[in-house]
């Protein structure tokens, strides 16, 4: 941009266009289970929440920390091995809803439970009524009455149960913006940025090849040294205001913390089980009892969810390994 005057010429230009962060903002908009004609849409974009689950490392950590901790009390069976158990934990616990399916003999004995992705498997109109969309294919539909569905509990509509961390969601959400912006700051050089105030007189391609030089500063190559020499120049006639101490201050840990915080809290995960440093000198007591409070509070509950498939089958396919009592 250039303004002219009679008496004065004073120039001014930017470099360095603004560098966009994840934009997600129609992954939570709400909305019932809408009927398509052939089955029930969920009520959340299933995608997003896929993508969500990469968004905050302490989100996907204590996620893997819950479906770890209940295939480490699994004991496979006849019907349910451990690989299609684990799978069918984890899409529990990311999407709300995990599926099995019941492959039977010509008797109508059930032989193995399957594992239905999660994010694929959709609720038909009529009752016992499952598709699977098969990405890039036409949708199966699978036998009525041979998929089990395991449901969180939602308020809203009883077709499809939710994760219970979506109001930590935002939260996970702007952990990775956080982060993002952060590695585009750098990467792009901002943060070796600056304004260049120049009022003396300059020669004729002076200022062109100063905004050259300028240029050439940013993106790859940081921290270049630039050299100014002005013969006719008088005092503080070229200022260099850095921009990068406003930038430093900005509240990028305060960010990653809080937003850290809420996750684990919509979790209910000490923190200790996630490997975070203390900040306190007092620490965040023993680990031993960490583990045993959060296993009681929250394992053993998740494990009476799963046993509802029993209930469903008639006959057990999962059994819990028998788990050592806490030390004194």
């Amino acid at each position: 941009m250039t303004t002219e005057s009679q008496s004065t010429a004073i120039e001014a230009f930017t470099f360095g266009d603004p560098e966009p962060v994840l934009d997600r903002r129609m992954l939570i908009d709400h909305l019932q289970a809408l009927n398509n004609g052939r089955w029930y849409e969920p009520p959340l974009s299933l995608d997003g929440l896929a993508r969500a689950f990469h968004a905050s490392p302490h989100h996907a950590s204590a996620i893997h920390l819950k479906r770890n901790l209940l295939v480490g009390s699994f004991e496979p069976t006849r019907l349910l091995d451990r690989a299609s158990f684990k799978a069918w934990v984890q899409d529990y616990l990311i999407f709300g809803n995990g599926y099995l399916e019941r492959r039977q003999n010509r008797l109508g004995e059930p032989l193995r439970l399957v594992h239905l992705m999660g994010k694929y498997t959709r609720r038909g109109l009529e009752d016992g009524q499952w598709f699977f969309l098969q990405p890039g294919a036409e949708p199966v539909e699978l036998g009525k009455g041979s998929v089990f569905q395991l449901r969180q509990a939602e308020i809203n509509q009883e077709v499809y149960g939710l994760p219970e961390y979506l109001s930590t969601l935002q939260s996970a959400l702007l952990n990775e913006s956080a982060t993002l912006f952060r590695r585009k700051y750098y990467l792009n050089g901002s943060h070796a940025g600056f304004i260049l105030y120049a009022t003396g007189e300059f020669a004729d391609g002076d200022i062109d090849a100063l905004r050259e030089q300028l240029k050439r500063a940013k993106g790859p190559g940081n921290f270049r040294n630039l050299f100014v020499h002005a013969p006719a120049g008088k005092e503080n006639g070229i200022k260099l205001i850095p921009v990068a101490e406003v930038a430093a201050k900005d509240e990028f840990l305060g960010i990653k913390n809080t937003t850290r915080d809420d996750v684990l809290a919509a979790h209910r995960v000490p923190p200790q089980l996630l490997g975070i440093v203390p900040t306190n000198a007092g620490g965040f007591g023993k680990v031993t009892e960490a583990v045993d409070a959060f296993y009681e509070l929250e394992i053993e509950p998740l494990k009476r969810e799963f046993e509802t498939l029993n209930d469903w089958l008639g006959m057990e396919a999962v059994r819990w390994k028998e788990r050592p009592l806490p030390a004194a």
